[in-house]
């Protein structure tokens, strides 16, 4: 019987994964080899080995709402997207609140993980860690890997002929961390990911010259959505997904297309996305179409070649001069503890079933939490596999047969376009709605808008059609919380309490009111067109 559980890091992933084992009774140890909580919210002057890096200006690219876990939301005078700093200091409260600290040992470094000689009767696994130059070895009952996918760099140079020419600078993303390291510099960003994008917006305050190279593209849209509303209180609702996830495939991206381009025409900013077909993780920006527009940023297409003090671009003769290079291409991930015949990574991707397990143990004792892209916030879909895994480890949740969880896993990585609804560019992105709910039904948690509405009729119309924020989750079934109901109640106050710093009167709205019952007409429709 499972009762001693490993937690290997103690980022977002280990301090959920803590107090989820601690919710089902489980003993956990987490190994952290820094000195501190908080992984990659953590912001550090100097890169850590084996630890992500972040730069000193990150804000969070979902709002405090959705990002909240399922039992603790952010206090409501926190601004709506937080700050790196506010993010690590919400961890705090939330490992202080739940008496996370006492079961993390600090750096203390995990050498290797390896099965029990008789793993396949206990499923027990054999630890080595390293503390003050000492080694250690410990038996555990299960493990929980929560190391994230952000700290190998992919720096693929053998891409970009002329690179060893080159007599200018040039540096990983993760290596950033001041804009000052571009004053009155050329400068060139690689990749048009989010901290590509940020990056080079910071850069270009006090650079020479600011351009960005994107083969691909990529759809950018604003914190600020909707009425001034958060991107992802707007968007990420089971109303709205239900109908992109019953509309055919392009129609669904193309009303995405749509949708984004009413802020800016992307075509004419040089930044319409290559391949329409998929969807890739939408760069969230507030500040880069303005830049561009004002030409403090250029949009460049993908590099021919790097030469001594220069760069030219594909389908240009024209040599741009650049003096330093930053390299946005993103990361690999690797498990160097683990052995192969546990998990292998291949082409950036591993074989688990639900982006979890092994399929193949003998004994489901070993889970990976976290190594998932979600379309949204991270916090929620972390904190749910932590629940699910530790009553999988409890034996009160079951796995199916390997034949089945070899199927879908094979099935996922084929990574085919959808008929219905969004098909994303890799296989490690998933509509975070979809996959919680999914893991929801296998613990019991998926909160029922059809018995709702019956019950709660005001709760069911604000599960429905308002954000899907992760409290929903505790409003029934094992972890069940007595908070819940007035946290969903209550998550717009929070959301606008830190703007409305002025108040104002405002006019009764009509219009408003006879919206809220259209809304109730189609909550009804939707049920009756198949709804659970």
């Amino acid at each position: 019987m499972v009762k001693r559980v490993a937690i290997i890091g103690a980022g977002v992933s280990g301090l959920t994964s803590i107090k989820c084992c601690l919710d089902e009774g489980l003993e956990p140890t987490c190994f952290e080899r820094s000195d501190d909580i908080g992984g990659l919210w953590r912001f550090t002057e100097d890169v850590e080995d084996g630890r992500p890096s972040l730069y000193k200006s990150v804000v969070s690219n979902t709002c405090k709402e959705m990002s909240a876990f399922t039992d603790f939301p952010y206090p409501e005078d926190f601004p709506v997207f937080v700050s790196n700093s506010q993010v690590l200091e919400y961890l705090r409260m939330y490992a202080k609140h739940f008496g996370l600290l006492k079961h993390i040992q600090f750096k203390t470094t995990v050498i290797s993980v390896r099965k029990c000689p008789d793993f396949s009767a206990t499923g027990q696994w054999a630890i080595v860690t390293e503390s003050n130059g000492k080694q250690e070895s410990s038996v555990f009952d299960a493990v929980m890997v929560c190391i994230g996918y952000l700290s190998d760099p992919s720096l693929p140079l053998e891409s970009f002929p002329g690179i060893e020419t080159f007599q200018g600078e040039y540096f990983h993303s993760r290596y950033y961390k001041h804009p000052d390291v571009f004053e009155g510099k050329r400068v060139l960003v690689i990749g048009m990911g989010n901290s590509g994008v940020d990056i080079a917006v910071e850069a270009s305050h006090v650079a020479k010259k600011v351009m960005i190279s994107t083969g691909r593209g990529a759809w950018v849209i604003s914190r600020v959505f909707d009425n001034g509303y958060p991107w992802d209180m707007v968007f990420l609702t089971r109303f709205m997904n239900v109908i992109r996830n019953s509309l055919p495939g392009p129609i669904t991206t193309w009303l995405v297309a749509h949708r984004t381009s009413q802020w800016f025409d992307h075509a004419n900013y040089g930044l319409i996305p290559k391949d329409r077909d998929v969807i890739r993780e939408p760069v969230l920006n507030d500040d880069l179409p303005g830049h561009i527009i004002t030409g403090k940023i250029t949009i460049k297409p993908s590099l021919k070649e790097i030469k001594e003090n220069s760069v030219v671009f594909q389908n240009s003769p024209t040599e741009e001069p650049v003096d330093v290079i930053v390299f946005a291409t993103g990361y690999k991930f690797s498990f160097p503890f683990l052995e192969e015949s546990v998990v292998k990574v291949e082409k950036k991707q591993a074989s688990l079933y639900k982006y979890i397990f092994p399929p193949h143990l003998e004994k489901p004792t070993l889970a990976i939490v976290g190594l998932i892209k979600p379309f949204g916030a991270v916090m929620p879909v972390v904190e749910i596999q932590a629940r699910w895994v530790t009553r999988v480890f409890k034996g009160l949740c079951q796995l199916p047969p390997v034949s089945t969880m070899v199927e879908e896993i094979n099935e996922t990585k084929k990574n085919k376009i959808r008929w219905f609804g969004l098909s994303y560019d890799e296989i490690l992105k998933t509509d975070c709605l979809v996959y919680i709910d999914e893991l929801a039904s296998l613990i019991g948690t998926k909160p029922s808008v059809l018995a709702l509405l019956f019950k709660d009729p005001v709760l069911a119309m604000k599960i429905f059609f308002g954000p899907c924020t992760a409290y929903q989750y505790r409003l029934a079934g094992p972890g069940k919380w007595d908070g819940a109901r007035n946290a969903i109640l209550t998550q717009w106050d929070r959301t606008v309490k830190p703007t409305r710093t002025r108040v104002v009167e405002e006019p009764p709205n009509f219009c408003f009111n006879l919206l809220k019952l259209i809304s109730l007409f189609a909550l009804f429709a939707a049920i009756f067109l198949g709804f659970k």
